[in-house]
């Protein structure tokens, strides 16, 4: 299994922390606010009553589970009961629980491309095999139908794709997940896994999910969790609300593999998703304001070529125009030449695409302050300039 390209790169950056040299690290999907107050205090307040320190149940505990099942009602027209809902730590795990239930050996499982990149690490643990469809810049780095239709055969067990997209910021629209749904509905045994961890960082104003589409819930598994839209990475919750037979083996799996989510974050996370949304929304409204001046940076650097993210907080743009060049030292192969040039000579760490299946690009992630943003992306513009 091959180490995941995120962390992978962080760790490097950390190394040349150790050494006294500062980077600036845009390599992380973490969101740079703390998580808001009032769940820091409804927490406290749990802690407080102290009916909390023992194990959960594994699933999560009841009220947490209609709380989610509620937000699906709610907030994206899912019907979930609370049977059909499983907490895990971080989506990460609901992923794998969800792969692990679903897979047997040789099962084929369509990755929207480019992707999140433990996807296929965790399609490869559980012993399927991925098969990648791809969406490229020129169009928004989203797949059509038709090539949906084209990958699919008699060994297809499931499709993921995350939206709005890690690494893209792209977002299907509800016509076009209803285009997908189409030829779906002519594959009845195929199951949907729709990543919506970045649901409330969507600038499009109208979040769809593959679930709420007629016909689609008995056989969509939809994982989200509180790490992005709540600033809780560290509290690591994820949960799936899924058909009830697979949400039945995702709890049989995590009960041998971890058990239970903390009992204390499962606390933070029930506070969260039944109080105000407004430190959720303004987080949002700062990523997008990150955005639009992110764009206008990358847009004056020669040879970067960016689609316009509508959810999430990263570019992933086109590099290739530097591939070939050289600096007098160093030449530049690939999008991995790019990355580690660039954090060599800007001290930025970013990641390189060929771990999202896009070996022309790189990924950028603009969850960082306004002062590092500058900073970073003018030193990038700087040794780019250099090569030739």
């Amino acid at each position: 299994m091959a180490e995941s390209a995120t962390l992978a790169m962080a760790a490097k950056a950390r190394e040349y922390k150790a050494n006294g040299i500062d980077v600036i690290s845009l390599s992380l999907g973490e969101p740079d606010f703390k998580t808001p107050k009032h769940i820091q205090e409804g927490t406290k307040a749990a802690i407080d009553e102290g009916k909390y320190f023992a194990y959960p149940p594994v699933n999560g505990y009841a009220d947490l589970r209609q709380a989610i099942s509620d937000k699906f009602k709610r907030e994206n027209d899912l019907d979930y009961s609370a049977d059909q809902i499983v907490v895990s730590n971080g989506a990460k795990q609901s992923i794998a629980n969800v792969m692990m239930a679903l897979l047997n050996d040789g099962d084929e499982v369509i990755v929207f491309s480019p992707f999140w990149v433990s996807y296929t690490a965790l399609i490869d643990l559980a012993g399927g095999k991925s098969v990648f469809v791809k969406g490229g810049i020129e169009s928004d780095f989203k797949v059509t139908p038709e090539q949906l239709e084209g990958a699919i055969t008699d060994r297809t067990k499931a499709i993921i794709y995350s939206s709005p997209c890690n690494p893209t910021g792209s977002v299907f629209t509800k016509e076009e997940l209803v285009g997908l749904a189409v030829v779906l509905k002519n594959h009845p045994n195929i199951v949907v896994i729709a990543d919506e961890i970045y649901e409330h960082i969507n600038y499009t104003g109208a979040h769809a999910s593959m679930g709420a589409i007629e016909g689609m819930l008995d056989r969509t598994v939809t994982i989200n969790g509180m790490a992005k839209g709540f600033a809780m990475t560290g509290w690591r919750v994820g949960y799936v609300g899924a058909p009830l037979w697979l949400a039945k083996a995702c709890t049989k799996i995590q009960g041998q593999f971890t058990s239970a989510n903390s009992s204390i974050s499962q606390r933070g996370a029930l506070t969260a998703l039944t109080t105000d949304l407004a430190p959720t929304r303004e987080m949002s409204k700062e990523y997008l304001r990150r955005r639009d001046f992110v764009k206008e940076l990358l847009d004056e650097i020669p040879g970067v070529k960016t689609n316009l993210p509508l959810g999430a907080f990263y570019f992933f743009p086109d590099m290739s125009a530097y591939f070939g060049k050289s600096d007098g030292e160093s030449i530049i192969n690939n999008a991995s030449d790019l990355c580690i040039y660039i954090l060599d000579h800007a001290h930025v760490s970013l990641v390189t695409g060929e771990a999202f299946g896009d070996p022309n690009c790189i990924r950028i992630s603009y969850a960082a302050s306004e002062a590092d943003l500058r900073k970073a992306i003018g030193a990038i513009k700087a040794v780019l300039a250099k090569l030739a």
